[in-house]
């Protein structure tokens, strides 16, 4: 949850701007486009000014959301690794077992409190570069096994948890 709202359309290109000290250049290296395409959305001389293409402001917003307000993105990350996290969720869950026992793959709707160990190993795979089908597939689906079939450890050693088909995923800090 941010303080403030995220800057949009030319307030957004004036905010990374300013995180690259100015530079028409370091903003068009950091959105991979050219600088003169940066010098058209800035420039101040009458008629010359152009605004950004709908793939150019996708790319804008996601840079602007990579950068804002890093130290409330920061604390939320620091609470999650030390709390843990809710996961609410509507995806394919269960055993990879033979259909028609109680633990079988189904659309589930999902709540579970989930440990800081888990927000830290998704955080390390975010930071290594692992796609989202890694984290969810990985971290998320043995993080969901142990929490709800395999009875902390107790039960079920050596099944494979599926964990498909996500409708939706939403994640509150515990």
């Amino acid at each position: 949850m941010l303080t403030r709202p995220v800057p949009t359309g030319d307030a957004a290109v004036r905010f990374l701007l300013k995180t690259q000290k100015g530079s028409t250049k370091n903003v068009a290296v950091l959105l991979g486009i050219s600088q003169r395409t940066v010098q058209r959305w800035v420039t101040t001389r009458p008629g010359m000014r152009r605004r950004p293409s709908t793939v150019h402001a996708g790319l804008i917003d996601e840079a602007v959301r990579a950068r804002w307000q890093p130290r409330v993105r920061s604390r939320r990350q620091t609470r999650a690794e030390a709390d843990g996290f809710v996961l609410h969720t509507r995806a394919r869950f269960g055993f990879a077992a033979p259909a028609g026992s109680s633990d079988d793959p189904r659309v589930r709707l999902i709540t579970r409190y989930l440990s800081g160990e888990v927000a830290r190993g998704l955080f390390a795979a975010r930071d290594a570069g692992g796609g989202e089908q890694q984290q969810q597939l990985v971290i998320l689906a043995r993080a969901l096994g142990h929490a709800s079939f395999r009875d902390a450890g107790r039960r079920a050693h050596g099944r494979g948890i599926a964990f498909t088909d996500r409708e939706f995923a939403d994640f509150s800090i515990a």
